[in-house]
């Protein structure tokens, strides 16, 4: 039975400045060529994380907050994992995606991983290319230092093969995103991680999707020893943390 539609979550955090642009980039692709793209209607969850700026009433002014196809879901600060597994677990549609509040990747990358899902219950934006190229080299040098550092720790304990785990473009059949998201503990930016992990200990089949990306200043992130200290804490605890989880038995018991 083909899909029907589509929720894509933005977490945001005062992102006032670069939300409105964002949504404008977004909406016109969607109610344009991306009608016909993608085949489905297509709804936009943000979901405010605590703000304190005007994030929440720059959503709520937004014509497309009063046809239905924009909703605001306001959350306490939790941080970026906690933002993204309530819109997850809030979401309506079919197929569900999140996607950075900047819009890094540009809305028509929502086809390829749409495309993935018809066979696949959970897809992952890979900013690297299948010739090798990588888009990150467009960030600065201290955060491609630090994504080496965090992939080659990451890929030795908890997620394997996977070459991009950091990518904020992830989408997921709703029933895969209803079991994986429930169980997300993880809430600094290593939920990422925790999610493939997730998927991988659950038996969901999953597709690589490389996409066009690009970077965007003005990333909340500032390295230090406490950033530090919390993203390998995190590392270290995921698989623990799911040590009893089982794979699931598709179509039957999701929540075994």
């Amino acid at each position: 039975m083909p899909h029907e539609s589509l929720t894509v979550v933005l977490p945001a955090y005062n992102e006032e400045a670069r939300l409105g642009p964002a949504l404008d980039e977004l909406f016109a692709w969607l109610r344009g060529p991306g009608r016909e793209a993608l085949g489905m209607a297509a709804h936009v969850l943000v979901v405010d994380d605590g703000s304190s700026d005007g994030t929440a009433a720059l959503v709520r002014a937004r014509p497309e907050a009063a046809t239905g196809e924009l909703e605001l879901l306001p959350v306490p600060h939790g941080g970026k994992g906690a933002a993204v597994r309530a819109g997850m677990l809030h979401a309506a549609g079919d197929l569900i995606a999140f996607a950075d509040a900047d819009m890094a990747t540009p809305p028509d990358q929502l086809v390829p991983l749409v495309a993935a899902l018809a066979t696949a219950d959970a897809a992952y934006g890979s900013r690297i290319q299948p010739d090798g190229s990588d888009m990150r080299a467009s960030q600065p040098a201290w955060r491609r230092a630090l994504g080496k550092a965090f992939h080659l720790l990451a890929s030795v304990w908890v997620v394997g093969p996977v070459r991009d785990t950091q990518c904020g473009f992830k989408g997921f059949r709703r029933e895969a995103a209803r079991d994986v998201f429930s169980r997300q503990r993880i809430t600094s930016i290593v939920f990422d991680v925790e999610v493939i992990f997730l998927v991988r200990k659950r038996g969901y089949s999953f597709a690589v999707v490389p996409i066009r990306w690009a970077d965007v200043r003005g990333s909340r992130m500032h390295p230090g020893l406490r950033l530090a200290l919390r993203v390998a804490w995190d590392l270290f605890r995921t698989p623990l943390v799911h040590r009893g989880v089982r794979r699931a038995r598709h179509g039957a018991d999701a929540r075994a």
